[in-house]
């Protein structure tokens, strides 16, 4: 029996209200039937309703031959509502899941479309809600990952917005069937080694023979657990306000965090603290990876732990937990030379260096540590750097990243380390801008 759908529309467009002020609403168009409804949707409400710029986009991963016949289709589809579509093909990485290296691609894509006061729309539904929660459930996900699917969430510059997922398939169906459209099966679907086909084709099936509603229970239950997790990120944000401590090295630009006042919060609240810290900055670690925060916490305190994840490092250091992605896991690349020290020099992926006073006479170069520096301090005579840097109390994890001025083969200044940096001589300052722009990209 074909389910009514009059009402539709209407949902659509409130669950929307919030962002009818955004500059364009670009809809991830794969031709399946989910996003055909929703284009469709979209069209006929553009005709009676005042509605941001629509346009859609459609990913072409190149896993099988017959995905090269999709980009037509979505073009004839688009070209008959009037719809701009733009077709951009990704690089499908190698990895353990196919599924999730073709999300990261297409979801890399979206990233890099999606600009300021702009929307992307996907089509996800209420009986794909309830999947996820069972599928997550059967990995032995917590509450975060129980929580399913959000409604939105921030997207490059702008915002992912996910406006059905209080719509069944059943509905989405009936509507497609009532305005005669017609979209693409996706030859993978019917693939059950994938989990979420397995779910779908052999598990929901008899679950709803049993339980009719199991699909809206299921996905009323992942809103309860959003709205607990909710919670629980308020809790982690009271808890992280008393850890945010400042730091002397603020001016590396590694997020940190004070292990003293995270060491007085129960275990539980530590995990709870620290996932929330970590969810922009990387992959979360599973129930068996988190003794690594218990070790790196409780190690001697003249160790050198590190806890690796899946997309950087955490280093405990001067009484802190430092988070080390990208640039900072690798040593720099040698410095360029440097003819005119009244002028920025820009250093390969490490930032740039700045030099004011007045200019040595000699040969000048800018190195990185090596090991065995000395460096003469008025008063004070030649010391060891190693020692200095001990005295300045400089992570480890960055001293070989510290720009070298060197004059005559003479060490002249340690860059952003007072009393080291030329500013003992009273007559000149090195300076350096660390380069920070890889930090919680993930």
């Amino acid at each position: 029996m074909k389910q009514p759908t009059i009402d539709l529309p209407a949902r659509l467009l409130l669950s929307l209200t919030p962002w009818r002020n955004a500059k364009t609403w670009r809809v991830a168009f794969s031709g399946g039937l989910d996003s055909t409804v929703l284009l469709h949707l979209l069209v006929q409400l553009a005709k009676s309703q005042s509605l941001p710029e629509l346009n859609a986009i459609h990913i072409h991963h190149g896993l099988q031959a017959a995905a090269d016949a999709w980009p037509g289709h979505c073009q004839s589809v688009c070209d008959a509502l009037g719809v701009p579509l733009a077709v951009v093909h990704v690089q499908v990485l190698p990895g353990a899941s196919l599924e999730r290296a073709a999300r990261d691609a297409r979801y890399g894509a979206f990233v890099g479309v999606t600009q300021a006061n702009e929307l992307l729309l996907t089509a996800q539904h209420r009986d794909d809600q309830a999947e996820t929660l069972l599928f997550r459930l059967l990995r032995g996900a917590g509450v975060r990952g129980l929580s399913a699917i959000p409604s939105q969430r921030p997207l490059g510059l702008g915002y992912l917005v996910r406006p059905l997922l209080d719509v069944s398939r059943a509905e989405l169906e009936a509507y497609a069937a009532e305005h005669q459209l017609s979209w693409i099966e996706d030859p993978s679907n019917a693939d059950q080694q994938f989990s979420r086909n397995y779910l779908r084709q052999q598990i929901f099936p008899v679950l709803t023979q049993r339980w009719p509603q199991a699909v809206a229970t299921i996905a009323r239950s992942a809103a309860h657990l959003s709205e607990a997790q909710g919670l629980l990120d308020d809790l982690a944000e009271m808890d992280l306000a008393q850890a945010a401590t400042v730091s002397e090295f603020d001016w590396l630009g590694v997020p940190s965090l004070e292990v003293a006042a995270l060491e007085k919060l129960s275990s539980a609240r530590q995990r709870n603290a620290l996932s929330h810290w970590l969810v922009p900055l990387t992959r979360l670690p599973d129930s068996d990876h988190w003794s690594g925060w218990e070790n790196l916490r409780d190690a001697a305190m003249d160790a050198r732990p590190i806890w690796r994840l899946a997309d950087g490092e955490l280093h405990r250091a001067n009484g802190r937990v430092w988070w080390l992605s990208g640039r900072w896991l690798n040593l720099p690349e040698p410095a360029p030379l440097w003819p005119d020290l009244s002028a920025r020099l820009l250093l390969p992926d490490n930032g740039q260096l700045t030099f004011s006073g007045v200019i040595p006479e000699g040969v000048l170069s800018v190195r990185y540590r090596q090991g065995g520096e000395v460096m003469y301090l008025p008063g004070r005579g030649h010391r060891d750097l190693k020692r200095l840097l001990n005295e300045s109390g400089v992570p480890l994890f960055a001293r070989g990243r510290l720009p070298l001025l060197y004059c005559n083969e003479q060490l002249l200044a340690v860059a952003n380390l007072r009393g080291l940096d030329g500013s003992a001589r009273g007559n000149c300052l090195l300076q350096w801008q660390p380069a920070i722009n890889d930090q919680g990209l993930s």
